[in-house]
């Protein structure tokens, strides 16, 4: 029989209620607790019949010959599929407006809070991943003494992104030739990108033209790759009861080109949510991934994500992501 036909209304508040008591409990699911939960009029038996159904239509499995049923990935597919956007929680919209209204910092410090901030929302594992740009231009560029002999390069990208790097000298570097090799300097590069800056102009002053050249010549090594925060892994411990389970997991976490390519292979694919196998990972093939994209300027930026078991509250990870993305494109544009 086809799914969607198989799937009427009645059918599809069942399959809701067994995912939504299952994600609460972590039990299987009898037919007495989808009668309890649902405000369906029907019977106990016609539930036990649509339950089988959907069992031989592989939305629902049974662990063991006694026990109630859980989803399978195929249920809590077409279970995220119909979820209705107006119905999610407003609570963490507020709550994560509240967050950025308030969020101060540089990039590193905001991207790292953002993590930490979508963890205790979903009570899952958080990644932010920060993507270099190499379209990003200089807002700002600027040397700053230190010391007698030391030297900070500081450059403000149109992402919003803080560059910085210390140089140290053999001779005293007096306060007037700081001033001009950094206005050199900013003729060169602000408005321009990294990669392609405008040539050095020289100030007809030996010393000013040799320290603007140094500073000049370093740019390409202030380019960093892409970089991920990652917050809640230990929410991911309490998540799953196996242990090769969490090690695995865990794993997967710490590698950082593994954690940018998986996120930017799910955005390429046109998902939201990426269940069980759909993640594309072996080793997650018991977890969930919602991701989403964020914007600088209208530029895609970077990409944020919470990452959990199957048996994950959906709607409300959903809403907190879309929350935090939206919001941290905004901060970001802001500068």
């Amino acid at each position: 029989m086809d799914d969607e036909l198989l799937l009427d209304e009645r059918k599809a508040a069942i399959l809701r209620a067994v995912i939504e008591s299952y994600t609460e409990t972590a039990q299987p699911v009898g037919s007495s607790a989808v009668a309890k939960s649902n405000a369906l009029d029907v019977s106990a038996a016609t539930i036990r019949n649509d339950m089988l159904a959907l069992e031989k239509a592989g939305f629902l499995r049974q662990p063991h010959t006694s026990a109630g049923r859980v989803p399978t990935q195929k249920g809590y597919r077409h279970f995220v599929d119909h979820i209705d956007p107006a119905k999610v929680a407003t609570s963490d919209r507020r709550r994560v407006a509240a967050f950025f209204g308030q969020m101060r910092g540089e990039i590193e410090e905001v991207m790292r809070e953002t993590a930490t901030l979508l963890a205790d929302l979903t009570d899952y594992a958080a990644v932010v991943v920060d993507e270099s740009d190499d379209a990003a231009t200089v807002r700002s560029v600027q040397l700053v003494s230190l010391a007698e002999r030391t030297v900070m390069l500081v450059v403000v990208l149109s992402n919003g992104q803080v560059l910085k790097s210390s140089f140290d000298f053999e001779i005293d570097v007096g306060p007037d030739d700081v001033d001009a090799a950094s206005t050199a300097l900013r003729a060169a590069l602000e408005g321009h990108t990294l990669a392609e800056p405008e040539e050095l102009p020289a100030t007809g002053i030996d010393a000013i033209d040799a320290l603007a050249a140094q500073f000049h010549q370093a740019l390409g090594s202030l380019d960093d790759p892409d970089r991920v925060y990652v917050d809640g892994t230990s929410k991911v411990v309490q998540a799953f009861e196996a242990v090769e389970s969490v090690g695995q997991v865990l794993t997967i976490l710490e590698q950082q080109l593994v954690v940018v390519s998986l996120l930017a292979d799910v955005v390429e694919r046109g998902l939201t949510v990426a269940i069980g196998t759909e993640t594309g990972v072996e080793p997650l093939a018991e977890c969930s991934l919602v991701v989403s994209p964020y914007e600088v300027d209208g530029e895609h930026a970077g990409s944020i994500a919470v990452l959990g078991p199957t048996r994950m509250n959906y709607p409300q990870a959903m809403s907190a992501v879309a929350a935090v993305s939206n919001q941290l494109g905004h901060r970001l544009s802001e500068g």
